[in-house]
């Protein structure tokens, strides 16, 4: 095809075009519609009991107490939507990300990187293998151009497309999509091609389909799983206490005779008592048996819910004797008007302790966590596409990473080239077998500026003719292509026929690995013509190449073969019998930023090996030159090629893998088999690449990381993670977010569940100390769902913390709630409870009742606790002061700072719906300095801890 017909569209056709036919973006996916995510809230077994409690306050007049709790249910709920909602706009602002993944286009007569959302109808595009069609288009040209077109037909096996009236076309005869026609989203499994797009955005086959479509992008993490089950079993616990102390205080009052006088009055009292009884259970039933199946995972289905139904009457039975034994005798029948009364106290009681235990904020503070942290890995240079990444990556223990452009600059440059019969690196031969045999093209700029458009090694080639002076268009244009056969991994060359414009000759050139070619050459061209290849001259051949791979260099070798072909041959079978012309040698220097991260993942205890397609000794040397060998140098066993290690069975490839540092010459099938083999030694994998050829090994990985500038379209949808600017210290990076981020959910766990076990032990005792409600719903509610989700938000702003690269990875079996942790929380909670009950038993005093002053002190004290306790569960993990944290994040005292204003504005406004008197203004500041020591004891016990730590 003539040159001229690739101009392409002008500036002015481009706005034209995309005013006529529209933008080639697709519309969001459709979504449930928001209230009814919102009414989902309220299935929450939690908000139900609280509904129900807000019903029974109002029955019996408690209006403001009533009112209260719906306006507190209305409040959670809305928080759990608004967050729900929010991590839906991240995922499809990750989704439109795919949308300005550039692409090459020829407008105005040169080819310019464009993104997909900026396509228009009448742009013509070149792809290559790996990329994905950005829009419906026609072929215009195509050299072994195949596509995966499964997605849209089922069809397995890759279709290749011809340019219209094509004659294989003819001879295909009817198919699903013409074969000269392209379609969104299908990616290009081999060769390439031009195509012209002819319809973009909705209008593609893809998009009308997508109108129809409903993706969920939410996806539940497996630390979110883990948090799930740990939810679980704490309401779990909740509920049993909850029953059981419903239950025992029931049968207490009415063995005292306190609500039941006759004996009617007593089958009504007995009756209201089973039905809220029965009202709790019926949330209840179905936690137990998620417990059971927890426990005991083999224990499913009908015989797990006859167990749960046995244990609930078993604990009705237990509590009910408990009451009377606590009565003393069974009473006579007497009058009591206050028997409604007493048992909606005690249910208010027993939908208290539900509150306090069950976590409602832990979900909801992972969520935040995820999200935050997702933001601001995007800003680091990680753009998370799965959520899950952002805390599994922290756990990754292997890095296997490919070498250019993420260890390297990817600046692919010539170095040298050694050609015996063209020892200046010119000549008509040469610069015609680059220019051909070639996928790759460049980008030049109105001033002369180039810029490899496609793979680096193939354009550091065009750049170095363009340095020359030379066009590589009409060289590549002069000779009249027959055919060609694309590069792959497992060949390791690429091959193109057709005429030769300097010699006027059918001529097959090759070019690739210089030992795979080398071993397919018979002949050598030198200055006084060609040659017999002998084995000693292909022995100081080699000797050569291992010099400049040696210094870290790539090497291509170019060969050649004049030959009249069969229509139809094989180029990968003929390219046999060459004539062997020299090759050259690219630099790529490795980035200044990876040695230290190398040292940093080493600290770490994070292994990395390098798996690139180079020689052996191309791969040593940049493993020298980053910091990879040992003081020794690399160990037997560390360097292996793709084929050697290929040749392992499964347990000496676990066992060699695990010492492995560099495998070299590697194809994605030896890549693939490396990552499976480790993640079968049990170490958590992170693998980085760039190409089709890494993409199963990126979606096998743990965490697949894809580079963002020069990864295909397949590798990044493969990959969790896409790495902006493709450098290996950003992997480094997301490690330290990744481990920071778990560290930051650790703490929120600490703080949590130090309050809902203080607070559960302290409502547990009030009733059989004489306080029924030491804690009301209502206060409980802002405790345990609002404060705690801002003080999760607090914790998730905290920055990344180098020191968590200093310790060794978690291992991923690991409970998150560790040893450590637990004492922390149980040892903190019992303190707590024992001052709060001594408090209490002072605060009754001679008279009985505890006044509404003393009562209010007391919830703004356990709040002001937790408030200083945040401060030191902030300090948790790191052994250092807490005056050493003070600057580095404002909006943690920003938020701090809402809950302490929180607090106040509550106590000052509060009133009768939270049981509360305002305070004056020295009686704040008493709460406050005396709340204070919380934070102190906690300075003074890690100064201790300072001193004892071993130096």
């Amino acid at each position: 095809m003539d040159q001229l017909n690739y101009k392409g569209l002008s500036a002015a056709e481009v706005e034209d075009s995309r005013k006529k036919n529209g933008a080639n973006v697709l519309a969001p996916p459709v979504r449930v519609p928001w209230y009814i995510q919102y009414l989902r809230k309220f299935s929450d077994p939690v908000i139900r009991i609280l509904m129900i409690a807000a019903i029974l306050s109002c029955v019996i007049g408690d209006w403001v107490e009533g009112g209260g709790i719906l306006v507190a249910i209305a409040l959670a709920t809305f928080i759990a939507f608004i967050n729900e909602y929010r991590a839906e706009k991240e995922f499809d602002l990750l989704n439109q990300s795919n949308d300005d993944l550039p692409y090459k286009v020829i407008r105005e007569g040169a080819f310019v990187m464009v993104p997909r959302r900026d396509l228009v109808v009448g742009d013509v595009v070149f792809v290559e293998q790996g990329e994905e069609i950005p829009a419906d288009a026609l072929v215009l040209e195509a050299v072994n151009l195949q596509l995966d077109q499964s997605s849209l037909t089922g069809e397995t096996d890759p279709v290749e497309k011809f340019p219209s009236g094509h004659p294989e076309i003819a001879r295909l005869g009817e198919c699903i999509y013409p074969a000269d026609k392209l379609l969104r989203g299908t990616p290009v499994v081999e060769g390439y091609g031009y195509a012209r797009l002819v319809a973009v955005g909705e209008h593609s086959e893809i998009g009308k389909t997508a109108r129809e479509a409903s993706l969920e992008s939410d996806e539940e993490t497996p630390l979110q799983k883990q948090l799930e089950k740990l939810s679980r079993i704490i309401g779990l616990v909740g509920f049993v206490i909850a029953a059981t102390t419903f239950g025992v205080l029931v049968g207490r009052e009415i063995v005292r005779g306190d609500i039941v006088q006759t004996l009617p009055q007593w089958g009504v009292t007995a009756t209201l008592a089973l039905a809220l009884l029965v009202a709790l259970l019926r949330v209840w039933l179905p936690l137990i048996t998620d417990g059971l199946e927890l426990i005991l995972p083999r224990f499913r289905g009908p015989e797990c819910r006859v167990a749960a139904c046995l244990i609930a009457a078993a604990v009705i039975a237990v509590a009910g004797l408990g009451g009377i034994a606590l009565g003393g005798v069974w009473p006579d029948p007497v009058m009591s008007t206050a028997a409604l009364g007493k048992i909606l106290g005690f249910f208010m009681i027993a939908v208290t302790l539900i509150v306090v235990a069950v976590p409602e904020g832990l979900a909801m503070s992972v969520t935040l966590s995820l999200a935050y942290s997702m933001r601001r890995m995007t800003a680091s240079n990680n753009l998370v596409r799965k959520m899950h990444a952002c805390e599994t990556i922290g756990a990754a223990t292997v890095i296997c990473t490919d070498k250019t452009g993420t260890l390297t600059m990817n600046r692919m440059r010539v170095s040298s080239m050694r050609f015996a019969a063209f020892p200046e690196g010119k000549g008509a031969l040469l610069e015609e077998s680059i220019a051909v045999n070639t996928t790759g093209n460049l980008s030049i700029s109105p001033d002369g500026a180039a810029e490899a458009v496609g793979n680096p090694t193939e354009g550091a080639l065009l750049l170095y003719l363009h340095g020359l002076g030379l066009d590589f268009l009409k060289l590549r244009f002069a000779f009249q292509l027959k055919e060609q056969l694309t590069f792959s991994t497992e060949r390791k060359f690429m091959a193109t026929y057709g005429r030769s414009a300097v010699d006027d000759t059918m001529v097959l050139y090759v070019k690739g690995a210089p030992e795979i070619l080398l071993a397919r050459s018979a002949r050598v061209l030198t200055a006084s013509g060609e040659e017999e290849l002998s084995d000693a001259k292909r022995e100081e051949l080699f000797d050569e190449l291992k010099q400049y791979q040696a210094r870290g260099m790539r090497t291509l070798a170019i060969c050649m073969r004049r030959v009249e072909l069969p229509a139809g041959a094989d180029l990968a079978d003929v390219a046999n019998e060459l004539t062997y012309l020299g090759f050259a040698a690219i630099s790529d220097p490795v980035r200044p930023e990876v040695p230290p991260a190398i040292r940093s993942c080493r600290t770490a205890g994070i292994q990395v090996k390098v798996v690139t397609g180079d020689s052996p000794e191309t791969a040593r040397e940049i493993g020298r030159q980053i910091g990879l060998a040992g003081d020794g140098g690399f160990g037997e066993g560390e360097i292996l090629t793709g084929r050697e290690y290929a040749a392992l069975d499964d347990d000496e490839a676990v066992r060699i893998g695990r010492k492995l540092k560099i495998m070299a010459r590697a194809r994605p099938e030896d890549k693939l088999k490396l990552v499976r083999a480790l993640k079968r030694s049990g170490e958590v994998v992170a693998v980085t690449g760039d190409g089709t050829n890494d993409a199963p090994a990126l979606n096998n990985a743990d965490v697949g990381i894809a580079m963002g500038k020069t990864g295909t379209a397949i590798a990044k949808e493969a990959a969790a993670i896409i790495l902006l600017d493709d450098s290996f210290a950003s992997v480094v990076n997301a490690v330290l977010w990744g481990r920071s981020l778990y560290a930051n959910i650790q703490r929120f766990i600490i703080f949590q569940l130090t309050i809902n076990v203080a607070a559960l032990l302290i409502a547990v005792t009030g009733p059989f100390l004489g306080v029924e409600l030491p804690l009301t719903v209502i206060q409980m509610l802002w405790i345990n769902l609002i404060m705690d989700t801002f003080a999760a938000l607090a914790l998730a702003t905290e920055p990344p913390d180098p020191a968590v690269m200093d310790r060794k990875p978690r291992r991923s079996g690991d409970f998150i709630v560790t040893g450590t942790m637990a004492k922390n929380i149980f040892g903190t909670a019992i303190a707590l409870v024992a001052f709060f009950i001594g408090w209490l038993l002072h605060m009754k005093g001679e008279a009985g009742a505890v006044l509404l002053r003393d009562q209010t002190v007391f919830f703004s004290v356990f709040v002001l606790i937790q408030f200083w306790n945040l401060f030191n569960v902030r300090a948790y993990g790191t052994a250092g002061s807490f005056l050493r944290r003070l600057g580095g994040n404002h909006m943690f005292y920003l938020i701090a700072g809402a809950i302490l204003a929180g607090q106040i504005v509550i106590v000052t406004f509060g009133g009768r719906a939270f049981r509360v008197a305002p305070l004056d203004v020295l009686t704040w500041v008493e709460i406050i300095a005396a709340t204070s020591l919380v934070l102190w004891i906690g300075e003074l016990i890690r100064f201790v801890a300072r001193r004892l730590a071993p130096k």
